[in-house]
């Protein structure tokens, strides 16, 4: 019979994923770099992070028994046109998207087993640092923005993991450095979060600032967000391996909605729950909640300052139900007082 890892990657690749590498499971390569960047305070109000530390350092802890893992990366759509919302968060929920993908990757690999074998799957939802595990499966190097870079893909996609206790080949890990001299992504980020290639202070992020962060996006970095209502992709935009590698989307499920591609600021600032809901119930975007989307709304039409969206911005600082976007409403309705930046 031929060896199980090629009949295993083509099981990957039948079900549409990208990119599928082996590692053998154990201690994590940065794990100390990790441990230096919460130390750092660079996590910010990401306390799971912190919370489960321990068990990232080493990927044979999350699921006792396993061996090796099956890596595999999903293109959502680097070639789609930047809009308010982070190319990954435009359609259904990458974490269902990647949950049922994978669940059909396990029955493929149990049935190429020919036995009953152990696995466990995760797309960023276990302690493991899986671009870690991604570069030991030889499926990239870590750029300057902290991102996975396949040489033929770029940094747009989605990374997931199948466990198992199958003792497999492992691929050799990608030790080589693609970026150069290259600095494009340090250069452009609109809020200056990288202290260092490859260390990102996720407090400075948008990404970080309009998902993760609860509160009050802090005034010296809301200009900065400019138009972004849900994420970022600008340190990925400017990278010449995207430029020149990224795909359409092949796979229907990630797909992007059109209502989402470029949406009116204004409608999402005035969703009320039961429209949040019916709009983004199934969606990435859910993990901002309505009141995060709306404030960052707010924000984003603060700075594009067009005429036509001072009543929204009015209507919101006086009526909305949550104090945090109407104060944010009021600071973007402050920025129509001055000139526009040039």
């Amino acid at each position: 019979m031929n060896p199980l890892e090629p009949r295993i990657k083509a099981q990957a690749y039948g079900l549409g994923f990208d990119l599928c590498g082996i590692a053998t499971l154990g201690p994590a390569s940065t794990a100390a770099h990790f441990d230096r960047w919460l130390t750092r305070g660079f996590a910010g109000e990401m306390y799971y992070l912190k919370r489960w530390a321990d068990r990232r350092r080493d990927t044979r802890l999350p699921a006792r028994g396993m061996r090796s893992a099956i890596v595999v990366a999903l293109n959502y759509g680097g070639t789609q046109p930047a809009g308010p919302i982070a190319r990954y968060a435009r359609g259904r929920d990458y974490h269902a998207v990647m949950r049922d993908t994978l669940r059909e990757l396990r029955h493929g690999v149990a049935r190429e087993a020919g036995r009953p074998v152990k696995m466990k799957a995760y797309s960023d939802t276990a302690p493991i640092l899986e671009r870690d595990l991604a570069r030991q499966a030889g499926l990239g190097w870590f750029g300057k923005n902290a991102m996975l870079i396949h040489p033929k893909l770029g940094s747009f996609f989605l990374i997931g993991t199948v466990l198992t206790d199958l003792e497999l080949a492992p691929d050799p890990p990608f030790e080589s450095d693609h970026c150069g001299s290259c600095t494009r992504c340090l250069e452009a980020c609109p809020t200056q979060a990288f202290v260092e290639p490859r260390v990102l202070d996720a407090t400075r992020c948008i990404s970080y600032l309009t998902i993760e962060q609860r509160g009050s996006i802090p005034e010296t970095l809301r200009a900065a967000v400019g138009e972004r209502a849900f994420g970022c992709d600008v340190c990925q935009d400017v990278c010449p391996w995207n430029e020149r590698f990224s795909r359409d989307v092949t796979v229907a499920a990630i797909a992007p909605r059109a209502e989402n591609a470029a949406p009116d600021l204004t409608e999402l600032l005035a969703l009320d729950a039961a429209a949040f809901a019916a709009r983004f119930g199934d969606s990435a975007v859910a993990r901002a909640h309505r009141r995060g989307l709306a404030r960052n709304a707010a924000v984003a039409l603060g700075n594009r300052r067009a005429p036509g969206d001072r009543a929204a911005l009015e209507r919101a600082a006086r009526e909305d139900t949550e104090t945090i976007v109407r104060e944010h409403a009021e600071w973007a309705l402050t920025r129509f007082l001055r000139r526009p930046e040039p």
